[in-house]
């Protein structure tokens, strides 16, 4: 029996499609039939940026998976035939940082397509204690209201629980208003998530499809492409005051992964505001830190999701709470590089989830 994977060879350069035995688990592994893998915008970043991976090329990209297990390595016997959702950072579990509930900064953490083999291909070797099982219906189905696709569900690896770690360290409330600078993907997703928190929710881009795509899962959106800066701030605060909301205090969070949007959300600073920066770009921006001091304000980068917050994510899924279906788009495993190519010139408006051909 043999597995097929999409692999980077170099920097802007179609990936290369092999073919090769499938592998075995080793002790506390599983080896899984992979169901989906989500595209993200730090696979870009490692195709067309040069952004560098942790394992030498070649390396098959992909950390947004899900899959059904198939063999077990010792010790990891009880993951026999579960569906399951990989975390797209898994920690060791066993350091001083894992047992203070850090472990998304854990130095010998494993990341698909970046410290081990990744997503895009027909199977994958994982380690098989920070896995997030999800519940079957007899159909073939994941159990729930949603009526999503076990391949579907990849994304929240990452698109999904990444915002939610960044929207629980901000302690986002119902009394608060979440700001979203960049509402495609993990912006997307966040903004949704933050209304399960009761939150007032403000999406904010340049694209007006993607806003339009948000609006009914949010209070009101804002193209800051149509407007001056000075008049998107006064915008925002109009419409926080008029919702009779805190004037202060805002959760701003930064999920374009590009220069313009975090001078953006870093500019929506007000007293005693949270900043969380999401988004992922090479580029630098000059911004005043002073700010910060002045308005007694935080900011703070967010890496990835602790496994521990998996269940409570696929549970707003499952509960049709946060969706997802109107978001991603599935693509034969094949079609690989046309759909790199597609996402690195922004010609995609949903999450592409790569499915292998069965």
């Amino acid at each position: 029996m043999s597995m097929i994977s999409w692999q980077m060879t170099e920097v802007n350069q179609p990936l290369s499609r092999t073919q090769a035995p499938v592998p075995e688990p080793g002790r506390g592994e599983v080896l899984l039939k992979v169901a989906g893998c989500g595209v993200c915008h730090t696979d870009l970043g490692f195709l067309y940026d040069g952004v560098r991976t942790k394992t030498p090329l070649p390396l098959t990209l992909g950390h947004e998976i899900s899959g059904t297990v198939e063999a077990t390595g010792p010790g990891a016997e009880a993951w026999a035939a579960k569906a399951v959702i990989v975390p797209a950072v898994m920690p060791c579990g066993q350091c001083d940082v894992c047992d203070r509930g850090k472990g998304n900064i854990c130095a010998t953490q494993k990341m698909p397509g970046n410290d081990i083999q990744g997503g895009f291909a027909s199977h994958i070797v994982v380690p098989a204690a920070q896995l997030c099982k999800v519940p079957m219906a007899a159909d073939g189905r994941p159990e729930g209201k949603s009526g999503i696709s076990l391949a579907e569900l990849s994304v929240i690896a990452d698109a999904l629980t990444t915002p939610y770690q960044s929207i629980v360290e901000s302690g986002l409330s119902e009394l608060d208003t979440a700001i979203f600078v960049g509402v495609g993907g993990v912006g997307g997703f966040g903004a949704q998530i933050a209304k399960t928190f009761g939150a007032t929710v403000i999406a904010i881009d340049v694209d007006p499809e993607k806003l339009e795509a948000i609006s009914p899962y949010v209070d009101t959106t804002f193209n800051s492409k149509e407007m001056p800066f000075k008049a998107l701030r006064k915008a925002v605060s109009a419409f926080v005051k008029e919702k009779g909301r805190r004037r202060t205090e805002w959760k701003i969070f930064e999920t374009s992964g590009t220069a313009p949007g975090q001078q953006t959300a870093f500019g929506l600073l007000t007293f005693g505001a949270c900043l969380q920066v999401v988004g992922f770009t090479m580029n630098t921006v000059d911004i005043r830190l002073s700010n910060l001091m002045a308005f007694h304000a935080t900011a703070r980068g967010s890496w990835g999701c602790i496994p521990q917050y998996y269940p409570d994510v696929l549970k707003l899924v499952l509960e049709d709470k946060v969706k997802i279906g109107p978001f991603v788009e599935t693509y034969p495993l094949d079609e690989i590089n046309d759909v790199l190519e597609m996402a690195h010139g922004h010609k995609l408006n949903k999450r592409p989830v790569m499915v292998p051909n069965q």
